[in-house]
């Protein structure tokens, strides 16, 4: 995301650079808790999913699983190949390594055993058993047996460790970015986020729903920047949020919270040029109408069958950049939301993905081909549309798409 223009006027960022953002994560909130026998179910699930990851985590390529294979030939066909006063069984040394990168230690223990019953059968197969070259060959199997038992234990441990970091990581995924509800207050809602980096888990795209006694309230977002700053700037902008939907009656004022907010922590941080650019959008149930705060973002699409437009509302300075505007924020704006019409909001990950040629994905192009603009069906289809044009996302991409019940 680039800087913004200079704040002598108010102007409008339609295709900034700026990092954007996995399917609708499901509900919000977890299951009920189970009771005695729901426990001994949560625990041989958690034993399976643990299972499974480890699975993962230990997977190797099919070369690597038949290396020691492909080498025991080698060796068998050298020592047939050759006369019998060359002795080539050394070559199979190296085998208890190579099963190594593929098994655990007991398999390693067993392959070392089957080299070395092979070895000392090759070597009496020419009447060599003890002569001196071989007992040092057997002795070197064993040696490097025990080395490659290390290595598949420490291997194994390795694995073990990658898998609590990726469970915690996970875990802290979607406490900062929770599962986009189907329903809040009176709409139905669905929610596509993609980071660009997949096993970070969070990019600089941030979005949030939160139910309130003044209406739903949701908020997506795009940080400035990239990397490990811009997710301590989603979590703290998120975190923020949902502190004060709850207490800000007006969303004008709640986006200047969320503005003073993002400026305090870029004086903390030393860095003058953080800003989020956001909207804020706020329902109250059974209004077909929605309250509509733009800081710098994108502007949201309204779809109906066969249309996409872009909804009009003013445009201004992101979050943490609000005092260098010459005047006071303009006020929320009403957007009609009848039922039947759904509105979508992105991060320009998504409108400035390119496909071989270099060309964008044309997103209000492609929503008028949609025959129904269900929320789901909308985020179902840009889920697919995007990759199919450009193959592999560069950069986050964060959707939501909501309607009147």
């Amino acid at each position: 995301m680039t800087a913004p223009p200079a704040p002598a006027a108010r102007t409008r960022h339609r295709h900034r650079p700026q990092p954007a953002g996995h399917h609708r994560p499901g509900p919000a909130h977890g299951p009920a808790p189970a009771g005695p026998s729901g426990s001994a179910g949560s625990s041989r699930a958690a034993g399976a999913r643990w299972e499974a990851a480890m699975a993962r985590a230990l997977r190797t390529p099919t070369w690597v699983r038949l290396l020691p294979v492909l080498l025991l030939v080698a060796d068998l066909v050298v020592e047939w190949a050759v006369p019998g006063s060359v002795a080539a069984g050394f070559l199979l040394t190296v085998i208890p390594v190579v099963v190594a990168f593929s098994g655990g230690p007991a398999l390693v223990a067993t392959a070392t055993c089957v080299t070395v019953a092979l070895q000392t059968l090759l070597a009496l197969r020419v009447g060599h058993l003890t002569e001196q070259h071989h007992l040092w060959t057997y002795l070197a199997t064993a040696l490097a047996g025990t080395v490659g038992a290390g290595l598949a234990w420490q291997r194994r441990r390795q694995a073990r460790d990658l898998v609590r970091v990726r469970a915690v990581a996970d875990t802290l995924q979607h406490t900062v970015l929770r599962p986009v509800p189907a329903r809040a207050g009176g709409l139905r809602t669905a929610g596509l986020y993609h980071p660009a980096q997949a096993d970070v888990g969070i990019g600089g795209d941030l979005y949030e729903v939160c139910e309130t006694e003044y209406g739903t309230r949701i908020l997506l977002g795009d940080v400035r920047g990239k990397g490990l700053d811009a997710v301590r700037t989603v979590a703290d902008v998120i975190g923020a949020f949902r502190v004060a939907a709850h207490e800000t009656a007006e969303l004008g004022e709640l986006a200047d919270k969320l503005d003073r907010h993002v400026r305090r922590g870029a004086e903390q941080d030393g860095d003058r040029e953080l800003f989020v650019t956001a909207v804020l959008l706020q329902h109250r149930p059974g209004a077909d109408e929605i309250d509509l705060v733009n800081r710098g973002h994108l502007a949201p699409l309204l779809l109906a069958p066969g249309s996409a437009g872009t909804v009009p509302c003013a445009d201004d300075l992101p979050l943490g950049l609000g005092h260098l505007a010459p005047g006071p924020a303009e006020p929320p704006a009403s957007v009609p939301l009848p039922p039947g019409r759904t509105l979508v909001l992105h991060t320009d990950g998504l409108t400035e993905a390119r496909d071989r040629t270099g060309a964008f994905y044309p997103l209000a192009a492609r929503l008028t081909t949609l025959p129904a603009t269900d929320p789901d069906a909308v985020v179902a289809f840009l889920d697919h549309d995007v990759r199919r044009h450009a193959g592999s996302l560069t950069d986050d991409v964060a959707v939501l798409a909501f309607a009147t019940t």
